[in-house]
């Protein structure tokens, strides 16, 4: 007798299946460390992890860099303003 063989669920992460992870990890862009450390807070749905894995991308886009304070910003802004306000003596002719 033929016994069939399981298919996999097609939106399931097995990760136990290394061609799986590898392909998943490569499609998204992520190491081996973060694909199972999202898999292991969302789930093994291959689309929540997309999404997570999306999401995490957008917040380290949007984390500013090296951004000033807000001092060092009005003290600069108040400078260039004292300095445009400054008359120039007109020529003589």
């Amino acid at each position: 007798m033929r016994r069939s063989i399981p298919k996999p669920i097609r939106n399931k992460l097995d990760l136990s299946d290394r061609a799986q992870m590898r392909l998943v990890r490569k499609r998204l862009g992520l190491s081996d460390a973060e694909l199972t450390a999202i898999a292991g807070r969302i789930g093994n749905s291959i689309s929540a992890i997309s999404k997570e894995a999306a999401i995490q991308r957008a917040n380290a886009l949007l984390k500013p860099a090296d951004v000033p304070p807000t001092a060092v910003i009005a003290s600069a802004a108040a400078t260039e303003q004292a300095t445009a306000e400054t008359p120039t003596p007109a020529p003589t002719s």
